[in-house]
């Protein structure tokens, strides 16, 4: 997969009900949304200096983070990603996860993934014991996804941004969640060659320059 170019901004609610009135006029919702909308899970990984953290944090070019996710509390698919940032581009690679061995990765075993052929896999194995990655802390929120398909653009808008209290059995249905902070709301915009205009034009936004927030990194905000 190619690098993507990638904008983040911080916005308020106000912003957000004016996007939701701009966006369905020119993207299409993704298909996968239901009534607009998704719920993401995620568990994020990270070594035991918190390099990922402290590299995001301290605004390194290029960086990568490994997390485990799955969507609408549907754990019949579980994706494992890599994302790669280098400058403003991102990267992200993607690999499907059984249930059981996303619970074992969970449970601290690891062993099953040597004998896996899958490429992703392997390297977070080989992370995994070389780097000694483990599961750091849930980021649950709500994301409202619009594509569009000059560009490969994406556009999401993702709030109620939440944390896991020392928790990290992401699949377990009682493993609760509580709000990350003061995390914002924020919008994203992903496209591949070229943005098109009026994509350009319909987020724009004012006084809404580009930032780069992490869920990652506000979730982390007790533990």
């Amino acid at each position: 997969m190619a690098y993507r170019h990638e904008w983040k901004h911080i916005i308020n609610l106000s912003d957000m009900i004016i996007l939701q009135g701009r966006l369905p006029a020119v993207m299409t919702p993704d298909p996968h949304a239901i009534n607009g909308k998704y719920e993401i899970r995620s568990l994020y990984f990270d070594d035991p200096a918190d390099r990922a953290l402290r590299e995001k944090l301290d605004g390194v070019s290029r960086r990568e983070k490994f997390r485990i996710r799955y969507y609408n509390r549907d754990t019949s698919l579980i994706h494992l990603e890599k994302k790669s940032k280098t400058g403003g581009l991102g990267e992200k690679l993607s690999a499907v996860l059984k249930k059981d061995e996303a619970q074992a990765i969970v449970d601290g075993d690891y062993a099953w993934m040597r004998h896996s052929t899958d490429p992703l896999v392997t390297e977070f194995y080989s992370k995994i014991s070389s780097q000694r990655l483990r599961p750091k802390t849930i980021v649950d929120y709500t994301r409202e996804p619009y594509l569009f398909p000059a560009g490969n653009v994406r556009v999401t808008i993702d709030y109620n941004i939440r944390t896991a209290l020392h928790c990290t059995d992401f699949l377990n249905p009682e493993c609760i969640t509580i709000p990350a902070g003061d995390a914002p709301i924020i919008l994203e915009v992903k496209w591949d060659a070229y943005l098109p205009d009026i994509v350009r034009d319909v987020v724009q936004l004012n006084a809404r320059s580009v930032c780069a927030f992490s869920k990652y990194a506000a979730c982390r905000i007790y533990g």
